[in-house]
């Protein structure tokens, strides 16, 4: 690498009752903004599976897809983010993810959550075992150029500051509902400059 620049891969990870159509706009622009972008379907994405196993999903996608030397960039989206994180964290993430977005994603949980009893849906409310666990090593992710998208209209992560992390560069963006959060043009920018930020460790 002979620059602190590298347009890494991206890989989209969707959230929960969503398929990785939900990242159709997004996915396009990046593509007419020079990006190769990926995508997955999470399966199952309603909140019955237990997210450390849709991690080991993405952690399979990215073991099939790109070769071991290749560092990616990851967005995940909502729970995405979530899943994203375990696969970072604990699933070995940490030594090829070069920079990591979230957008929306609920980090310290949200009471929507408590709509859906499924083991996912369980791990997303705010004080769970899973995200205090998850929590506990997060200074991890400061190794990454890690930013947390979100909004204070949001109404699915609530609250809404539930996005935010002390170890994220925060973008705060005034988008109306959490689904205009991945279509948005405020947002396709916010994510195109954070994939196009230089690095902040080689690793």
């Amino acid at each position: 690498m002979n620059s602190n620049f590298s347009r890494n891969p991206v890989l989209l990870v969707h959230g929960m009752r969503d398929t990785k159509l939900i990242f159709s706009t997004m996915s396009a622009r990046l593509t007419e903004l020079g990006w190769c972008v990926h995508s997955l379907n999470l399966t199952p994405s309603d909140g019955s599976l237990g997210l450390e196993l849709l991690a080991q999903q993405v952690a399979g996608y990215v073991c099939a897809t790109f070769a071991p030397e290749q560092p990616i960039d990851i967005v995940g989206f909502s729970m995405g983010g979530i899943v994203s994180r375990y696969y970072i964290q604990r699933l070995g993430g940490i030594n090829r993810v070069q920079r990591f977005i979230a957008i929306s994603s609920p980090h310290n949980g949200t009471w929507a959550a408590y709509t859906n009893g499924g083991k996912g849906c369980v791990q997303m409310r705010p004080g769970s075992a899973f995200l205090k666990d998850l929590n506990r090593d997060a200074a991890l992710l400061e190794k990454l150029n890690f930013t947390s998208i979100w909004t204070d209209w949001d109404f699915v992560i609530l609250p809404a500051a539930s996005s935010q992390m002390s170890a994220a560069k925060e973008v705060k963006l005034s988008v109306f509902t959490h689904a205009m959060m991945v279509r948005h043009s405020s947002s396709l920018k916010s994510v195109a400059e954070a994939l196009s930020e230089p690095l902040k460790n080689y690793h």
